[in-house]
């Protein structure tokens, strides 16, 4: 199996990862907003809409 970040080869203790590093800047990924799991909530859209216009107005 080879790392998903870097495709090194993973390493036991940081599976699927090869390194400490690799599984930070995954879990990175996911504080940001860079992965997302989609929903079909109509809810969950608005409120995702929401909040995308939250922040865009807070960078102007």
């Amino acid at each position: 199996m080879s790392c998903p970040i870097c495709k090194k080869d993973a390493v036991e203790r940081y599976r699927p990862f090869c390194s400490k590093r690799c599984a930070d800047i995954d879990l990175g990924k996911w504080f940001d907003g860079t992965y997302a799991v989609a929903s079909e909530d109509p809810e969950a859209a608005e409120e995702a809409m929401e909040e995308m216009e939250k922040q865009a107005s807070r960078l102007h």
